[in-house]
Parts: C-alpha cells; sequence; structure tokens
C-alpha cells in the first residue's frame, strides 16, 4: 500500500510554504473575503485546471498544478473564516494564520484518512480530470448552500465540501507530483 499520509503531507508542505510566504509578502489581506469570494476563486482555478485538461493550446505557460495548490489554499482560508468570521481589516500573524492553517489541515487529513480507509484508496483509479471535476461540483454545492443562506436539509455543510475539495486537489498532485 502506497504511503498516502506522506504523500499528502508532501503535497501539504509545498501549499504550506506558498501560504506562509504570501502571509509574508500580503499579511492576512484575505481575511476581508467574504466567503462567496473565496468559493468563487476557487471556482476560477477549478475551471482553468478544467480549461488546461481540455485545449492543446495554452497562452500562458503554466500548468494545473499551481491552480491546484490555489484550491487548496482559499479552501483552507475559507475553512479559517467560516470559524473565524469574516475581518473588516487584515487581523492575523503569518504565527496565528499558521497556527489556524495547521489545525485545519489536520482536520481536513484526518478525514481523508477515514475515508481512505472505507474506499479503500479508489480516487488512486482515477483520471486527474475527473478529480477535478469532482471539485466543481462541490464548488456548485457550496454556492446554492450560499445560495441558501447556509441552510440544508440533508445535505453536509459547507466544511465539509471545502475539505472535499482540498483532499481532490491533494489526490490530483500526488497522482501528478509537484517538484519542489
Amino acid at each position: 500500500m502506497k504511503n498516502t499520509s506522506q504523500e499528502f503531507d508532501n503535497v501539504i508542505s509545498v501549499c504550506r510554504t506558498l501560504f506562509i510566504n504570501k502571509m509574508i509578502d500580503y499579511g492576512s489581506a484575505w481575511r476581508i473575503l467574504r466567503l462567496p469570494s473565496l468559493t468563487d476563486q476557487i471556482f476560477i482555478k477549478a475551471q482553468r485546471i478544467r480549461s488546461l485538461q481540455e485545449n492543446e493550446i495554452r497562452k500562458v505557460d503554466e500548468d494545473e498544478k499551481g491552480e491546484f495548490i490555489g484550491i487548496i489554499n482559499y479552501s483552507i482560508m475559507a475553512l479559517i473564516q467560516l470559524e473565524l468570521g469574516v475581518a473588516d481589516q487584515p487581523d492575523l500573524d503569518v504565527e496565528k494564520a499558521t497556527e489556524l492553517y495547521d489545525a485545519k489541515v489536520k482536520v481536513t487529513k484526518d478525514l481523508m484518512e477515514a475515508k481512505n480507509h472505507d474506499y479503500g484508496e479508489a480516487w488512486r483509479d482515477m483520471r486527474v480530470s475527473s478529480l477535478t471535476d469532482l471539485i466543481l461540483q462541490k464548488i456548485l454545492r457550496v454556492k446554492q448552500i450560499e445560495d441558501n443562506k447556509g441552510k440544508t436539509i440533508v445535505s453536509e455543510g459547507i466544511d465539509a465540501n471545502y475539505q472535499d475539495m482540498i483532499n481532490y486537489a491533494v489526490f490530483a498532485l500526488i497522482l501528478n507530483p509537484i517538484t519542489k
């Protein structure tokens, strides 16, 4: 059996480093973003991935990997916003933001490990394009829940959808590895 836990950690390490470096450059300006804005940012990244997967011609010389990293980091920011609420001004230093980041990753990784146990790591036999489609589906679900003012009847909440997006993006980067 492959070491999914270590592979997950390796992907998150790259994402976390970028998150910290952007916190150093920009501070926590993202704290002013409302959830629909974060959801839209994730949507843009997922749509770009899908476009890259479907189109042979690229006008910008970038691949899918950076977009999957963006999905992971924006989803973690969204989970932090769900917990703290939206701020009027940047209010987190690098240390506190990283602590919150790590806490959201831990919960998400625990979910991934539980699902991997139950599903037998079926994602390993999936195509990256299918993972992209699942991320887009989760985004559309989140948009609907947001439009419903957060109310659901039988569905998982917004947080579970963001966690699934993180895990699908990590899986995509495990299947199509990033180089540090």
